[in-house]
């Protein structure tokens, strides 16, 4: 549920690979908007209605062959929503629309713009997507196996459920929240805080004080499952941690996200540590087929292996790119620089002409493109995290880079910025003023009304894609993926995929994977190396032409580029990911114990008295826990005791937790442990459990040892919020 972007990537990688999908969304009549820049490099904003005639769109029928309406209840009255239906290939995606006439004036705006409006139509746009969603997809006849939240916007999916199976079959709000763990998995895709959205507490009373009697819950019960464990009430509901502690499996969209959103909600998990919460990772991919220019197509048609569309993901597929003679890519790529250059000059000349300026000074900057000119692209959301004007941080060096008459540099930005993020708009006026001074003329572009169809220009007849944010807050990106798959070689922050992506032949890393004293520090350090790079490695590559009038050099890391990152970067890889490491473990585990209602009363039963006895567990151990200096290559064995209250010895995972200790008391390669029950006096409950560590590295070691629970039904240990470390 929910749509975007990458939602519809994903939708149409379920399609090629025949997956079985349904896809709920908002329809937004006016979108998101219509960016003009005016004289001053300020962003305006435009709304239209997008003519509904012009789009593959039908509206949904009942049985009778009329128009679908469904509504959710709102505290006033009922909201009313027209249902849409967009064919994705095999996979329908519908669409819920509240501008109909059965809605009054204020009801008929929730769902016509995307992020537009206060706090209230949020909270009513996230209900209708996620209440009326799975109220739709049951009108339908649609009986999911899986529901997958795309970001916390979905996340009343979770509650919405859980009150169907309470009034259907008649159960607890545990049993209920169990079975709908089983059936739900949690993207999130926001390293900051402030990416949540967070309602305040009167706003989600005003619409669900109704609600909460519905699962059997009081207020305090109902808001707390929006809140951090570790506070008391606070003055926010959090949309992510709602999906957190419901969703059966949760993963953010890369390796380095995944370990950020870890440390990010670890007090969702307050007993462990927050290398441990249970929010693994799926990296971002793109739909290769959508984002590669035609002209690229053909040509891997002609040298790829054969049906290599059908088998993306396999990278094995991509390295007969090698095949590609260098002179047949390259007449590729200059002709989409040739689009790409008549793009951007149309696009400047309009914006500038509307600004008062002269035909003659429109004509001297535009005609500064070349398409034998090294040309730098940077295209995405305008917000500060993304530091858009960092590689003008030194105006002396750029500048100096920007007007060398015989190594020619050119670079187009393109981006909006959210209609209320003031910092954001500041960047493109900031930008816009660099580019409109006399050493910058004709060499630095703005684009305005960035969009999908710019976007295939941009990502195909650039050379370079430049991304710098501020490590580690991006939390995949995936402009530089598209980029790739087109030949075009990424210049990025090691963040996101890039993390994973680089591999020092396919492209050029930016700074340093380290934490820093402070953003100034950071934006210095991370502009220096822009600066460095540009200079000694980007700039003198892309002009080492031989006689034959190519750059072997450059081509070669073209190749690379889409070699590395076709296959690995697709959304057809990342649905066999999510298919492996979180759609069929959910399935096997739902079809073969949630689907009885028996196995989960017995399961609430066995948590129940778990939580009842927990703490009485003992732990203690003969040796004393001392810091060690261990030889590589040594091996240790090592035992504990465990005695145990009413809980069977058949119910707990008794663990060794060993971690390497540094010069400044900080521990690193945490290794976890499984050990063995060697003996027991089951008379007296105690039990004995041995392992042996093996040390590859030498150095300072501590261990100590835990307890976990241990059972057939848990999704994840963690999320049962039960450790026990040792006693004595």
């Amino acid at each position: 549920m929910d749509c975007g972007i990458l939602s519809g990537d994903h939708l149409k990688s379920a399609s090629d690979l025949g997956l079985p999908f349904v896809a709920v969304g908002l329809l937004y009549k006016n979108g998101y908007f219509h960016q003009k820049i005016n004289g001053y490099g300020i962003q305006e904003t435009e709304y239209t209605n997008i003519d509904i005639r012009d789009l593959p769109i039908i509206p949904v029928k009942d049985e009778n062959g009329e128009e679908l309406i469904i509504y959710v209840r709102f505290p006033k009255k009922k909201i009313y929503l027209k249902v849409w239906q967009i064919n994705v290939g095999r996979v329908k995606l519908y669409l819920l629309d509240s501008d109909i006439e059965q809605n009054s004036e204020d009801y008929r705006q929730v769902t016509l713009r995307l992020y537009g409006g206060d706090r209230e139509t949020r909270i009513q746009q996230e209900i209708i997507l996620g209440m009326a969603g799975v109220h739709l997809l049951q009108i339908l006849g649609l009986k999911p196996t899986l529901y997958h939240m795309n970001e916390g916007h979905s996340s009343f999916v979770t509650v919405e459920l859980i009150k169907d199976i309470i009034a259907e079959k008649k159960v607890s709000f545990d049993m209920a929240k169990d079975i709908v763990s089983a059936k739900t998995v949690f993207t999130t895709h926001t390293p900051v805080p402030a990416g949540n959205d967070i309602f305040d507490i009167n706003l989600v009373e005003k619409y669900f004080k109704n609600f909460w009697p519905r699962l059997n819950l009081s207020r305090e019960e109902f808001l707390r499952l929006g809140m951090n464990p570790k506070k008391e009430l606070e003055p926010g509901f959090n949309m992510g941690i709602l999906a957190l502690k419901i969703a059966g499996k949760k993963n953010g969209v890369s390796k380095l996200h995944g370990a950020v959103s870890r440390e990010l909600f670890s007090e969702v998990w307050p007993n462990i540590l927050p290398a441990e919460s249970p929010i693994t990772h799926v990296t971002n991919g793109i739909h290769t087929c959508f984002w590669l220019a035609p002209s690229l197509k053909e040509l891997y048609n002609k040298y790829l292996m054969p049906y290599w569309q059908e088998n993306i993901f396999d990278e094995n597929v991509w390295k007969k790119v090698n095949s590609i003679p260098n002179d047949k890519l390259w007449e590729v790529h200059k002709e989409r620089k040739q689009k790409l250059i008549k793009i951007v000059q149309e696009n400047i000349s309009n914006r500038l002409r509307r600004s008062g300026i002269g035909a003659i000074e429109i004509n001297e900057i535009v005609s500064g493109l070349n398409d034998n000119d090294l040309i730098i692209g940077f295209a995405r959301r305008f917000a500060t995290y993304k530091r858009a004007n960092l590689i003008f941080k030194d105006l002396e060096r750029i500048t100096k880079i920007l007007n060398d008459a015989k190594r020619p540099v050119k670079i187009i930005f393109a981006g909006k910025a959210h209609p209320a993020d003031k910092e954001g708009q500041d960047l493109i006026k900031n930008i816009h003023e660099i580019s409109m001074m006399p050493q910058f003329k004709g060499k630095v572009f703005v684009l305005e009304d960035y969009n999908i169809a710019v976007a295939r220009h941009l990502i195909s007849g650039v050379d370079v894609w430049l991304n710098n944010p501020r490590r580690p807050m991006e939390a995949s990106g995936t402009s530089g993926q598209k980029a790739a798959v087109n030949g075009v070689i990424n210049f990025s922050i090691l963040d996101g995929w890039w993390a994973e992506g680089y591999n020092q032949k396919n492209g050029w890393a930016i700074g340093k994977s380290t934490n820093y004293e402070s953003y100034e520090v950071q934006d210095m350090e991370d502009s220096q190396s822009i600066y460095n790079i540009l200079e000694n490695k980007i700039i003198p590559a892309y002009y080492n032409i031989g006689k034959n009038g190519l750059s072997e050099e450059w081509l070669t890391l073209m190749k690379n580029s889409i070699i590395s990152t076709g296959g690995k970067f697709s959304t057809s890889r990342m649905l066999v990911d999510y298919t492996d490491k979180l759609y069929m473990p959910l399935c096997n585990l739902s079809k073969k114990y949630y689907n009885s209602l028996e196995e989960v009363a017995s399961f609430n039963e066995w948590k129940e008295n778990l939580y009842l006895n927990w703490n009485k567990i003992e732990i203690s151990q003969q040796e004393n826990i001392e810091e060690l200096s261990i030889d590589a290559g040594s091996k240790m064995t090592v035992s504990c005791t465990v005695k145990l209250p009413n809980i069977n010895v058949e119910d707990i995972e008794v663990e060794t937790y060993l971690g390497k200790i540094l010069d400044n008391g900080t521990i690193e390669k945490i290794g976890i442990i499984p050990m063995k029950l060697e003996s027991s006096k089951e008379e007296e409950r105690i039990y004995n459990f041995i392992t042996e560590i093996e040390f590859k590295d030498g150095g300072n070691y501590g261990y100590t040892y835990r307890v976990m629970p241990k059972n057939k039904m848990i999704l994840d240990a963690e999320n049962l919020n039960l450790i026990k470390w040792i006693t004595k």
